[in-house]
């Protein structure tokens, strides 16, 4: 990995950070928009630098709500790590809106499903509507940006790649 390709990893967690300030309103503090930035890391590098943004997200946006769920946030951010690189496997094979909709229903119904066994029903019955929100704002704002910003992070990235 080169300085260029870490420096744009490090942009795409500072928006993670921003992103993680931006809160849903929801039973505990850590849903927010921090999952954006690793969709766009995902489409833009591919699955493992999606997967680093994302669970480096999470844990920022887990520690900024306080930590309610405690270490359980490490088992979040690797969820959030596996639907990234998830989201980019299908993105780069240019099913788009399928990437979008595995991540909306991996993050907002199927993520949540261990707290049930941590937790119980009603802890899940309780998150998943504002994940549900948190997960389709993340999802869409990637959605729209990444067309946008394509051009621009790739075209910039492969340049500085071919010249070394």
């Amino acid at each position: 990995m080169n300085v260029r390709k870490i420096s744009l990893l490090a942009l795409f967690i500072a928006l993670s950070v921003v992103g993680a300030a931006i809160k849903i309103p929801a039973i505990i503090g850590s849903i927010a928009l921090d999952a954006f930035p690793a969709l766009l890391a995902a489409a833009f590098f591919g699955a493992g630098p999606g997967a680093i943004v994302g669970g480096l997200g999470h844990l920022v946006s887990a520690v900024i709500g306080g930590m309610s769920m405690g270490p359980l946030h490490f088992l979040v951010a690797l969820e959030m790590a596996l639907l990234c690189a998830i989201f980019a496997i299908f993105y780069k094979r240019g099913k788009r809106m399928l990437a979008g909709i595995i991540f909306l229903v991996g993050n907002a119904f199927i993520a949540p499903l261990p707290f049930i066994l941590i937790f119980d029903v009603a802890f899940f019955l309780a998150i998943v509507p504002s994940l549900f929100i948190g997960s389709l704002l993340n999802t869409v704002i990637a959605l729209v940006t990444i067309p946008r910003l394509q051009s621009i992070f790739q075209g910039a990235y492969f340049k500085a790649e071919a010249k070394g």
